[in-house]
């Protein structure tokens, strides 16, 4: 499973009304951090499909959502589980680390 896009109209049935965990890529065309770890993103989007769903919003096309979170800085991934988020990291990391993230706070 790869990532999925998601929008301010889909945030709350893509993500709140989800039944397993989604991690949020909150990103930007233009941010350099948000294209390194996109990669790795799918990666994991693939490896971990069955536990949770990896979604990306795009900040710059979506201006609700992000403004709600009050994300003022990207790239940022909060992990979201029954409709709450529980779990936020800031900035670019390599996979093995993403990776390592994700699965303890699942």
């Amino acid at each position: 499973m790869s990532t999925k896009a998601v929008t301010d109209a889909s945030f709350a049935a893509d993500v709140l009304e989800s039944d397993k965990p989604v991690l949020v890529d909150f990103w930007a065309d233009w941010c350099g951090p948000c294209k390194m770890i996109a990669p790795a993103l799918e990666e994991i989007a693939e490896e971990l499909g069955d536990k949770l769903t990896i979604a990306k919003m795009d900040i710059m096309e979506n201006t609700g959502i992000p403004g709600e979170i009050g994300v003022q800085s990207i790239p940022l991934l909060v992990l979201f589980k029954g409709g709450k988020p529980v779990a936020q990291k800031l900035g670019a990391a390599p996979k093995s680390q993403l990776k390592g993230w994700i699965e303890s706070v699942l």
